[in-house]
């Protein structure tokens, strides 16, 4: 494990990071943060999250062996350019976004050579945002996509995946355009059709007394929704045509589903049949919660 980690940006997922390191028991490492906001990096220190805070990005990354990128994905391309002249020779840098080959593309064209880039995606997260829900539980058990950019050495890359083992979290290593293709139909598109579905519903002139009605099952589909704007616009500009092309797919299975309803068709059986045996699948093979 790196023996100095910077940690920039301080909400849910590098908040988390920290206090998942911190419990780890990772002798010696100094965790070091940095936050837009000078009240979140106090806070972040308050509960334990990092050890210290720099004001300036500079400051924050000019000692560190790894370098966390955990801030919107549009906003890693400017603080690629902003670091790069403060990396120490040998550092990695990773990162947590959603989308991969982007943000590949931009640290390919930003970092010096004697830096080394590592893609990462922990495949974890809550609706909700901020350094007050950063939870060192959060990573537990989940899968930690890592990707290595070119030229990354033997070194930053196992520093990256010691870092999704201190966590917690299991390491797998995916190319970038095949990681944003899977993300693209298993957490975007889930994301698109929540949001979809809460807009169809609240629209409604009757509404506010169907409202009272939802209970756990409009509640769990629609988690999705109550995250963050801001991040789930930079998911879709980054990876606009995977998410098209899984909703033109959704589009199509919706379309059958509909013809079925309004034909009265009792092939609506096998077909709810069907996706029940693909879901009950998936949950068995990897050990998911029903």
């Amino acid at each position: 494990m790196a023996r100095s980690v910077a940690i920039v940006g301080l909400g849910l997922i590098g908040g988390s990071i920290g206090l998942a390191l911190k419990r780890s028991g990772s002798g010696g490492v100094e965790l070091v943060g940095y936050a837009r906001r000078t009240e979140t990096a106090e806070r972040a220190l308050q509960l334990g999250a990092i050890d210290r805070f720099e004001s300036s990005l500079d400051s924050a990354v000019s000692n560190a062996d790894l370098v966390v990128l955990a801030t919107p994905t549009m906003s890693i391309k400017d603080i690629l350019s902003q670091i790069a002249p403060h990396l120490p020779a040998g550092c990695a840098v990773t990162d947590v976004a959603s989308t991969k080959l982007q943000v590949m593309q931009w640290a390919e064209g930003s970092l010096p050579q004697n830096v080394s880039f590592v893609g990462g995606h922990p495949m974890a997260g809550k609706e909700l945002s901020g350094i007050e829900v950063a939870d060192a539980d959060l990573f537990r058990g989940c899968t930690y996509c890592i990707v290595p950019g070119r030229g990354a050495s033997d070194d930053a890359v196992q520093t990256v995946v010691d870092l999704a083992n201190a966590v917690g979290a299991h390491p797998v290593f995916v190319a970038a355009g095949e990681h944003d293709r899977y993300v693209a139909g298993i957490s975007h598109l889930p994301l698109i059709v929540a949001s979809a579905l809460v807009m169809a519903t609240a629209k409604n002139p009757r509404w506010s007394k169907m409202s009272e009605l939802a209970s756990t099952g409009y509640q769990s589909t629609t988690r999705l929704a109550s995250q963050h704007p801001r991040m789930n616009r930079d998911i879709c500009l980054t990876n606009g045509e995977n998410i098209v092309s899984w909703i033109d797919d959704f589009t199509e299975e919706l379309q059958r589903f509909r013809a079925l309803i309004a034909e009265g068709d009792l092939g609506l059986e096998q077909a709810f049949d069907r996706a029940r045996q693909a879901r009950n699948a998936w949950i068995e093979e990897h050990g998911k919660k029903s």
